[in-house]
């Protein structure tokens, strides 16, 4: 994972901390694709992601924040990504692709909600 880490800390651009949030934090949430394991991939990606963020001049509680909760909204991305999900796939009420279809869907409403909304209304109430 160090190599992984290293490659997308070097793909992102110095100079605007926004930049490197927002692909700290889209690349910490869609990385679960690869994953099979939740506690592997906050394990893994947490503090990686967040140290990148955090030393392009992200305030630190709202990066430690949002990456938390990115890590916890992507339980929906696929049929493997968290405990439930695997039994209630193998019911088969919903196929892969349809699973995979919503997933991604409610992932880019979540962002929206949690990182859009979230990051003003924690500048609002002056969380960073």
């Amino acid at each position: 994972m160090g190599l992984f880490q290293r490659s997308v800390g070097g793909y992102i651009p110095e100079g605007s901390w926004i930049i490197a949030f927002v692909i700290a934090v889209l690349i910490n949430t869609y990385s679960h694709y690869v994953f099979t394991s939740l506690t592997a991939h906050i394990s893994a990606m947490f503090v990686a992601f967040s140290a990148i963020a955090i030393s392009a001049g992200a305030p630190p509680m709202l990066t430690l924040l949002m990456i938390a909760f990115t890590s916890n909204l992507c339980m929906s991305l696929t049929h493997y990504a968290a405990g439930p999900s695997p039994v209630i796939f193998n019911t088969g009420y919903v196929p892969q692709n349809a699973w995979w279809k919503l997933g991604f869907f409610s992932s880019v409403i979540n962002l929206i909600i949690f990182v859009g909304l979230g990051s003003i209304w924690m500048k609002a109430i002056g969380m960073w």
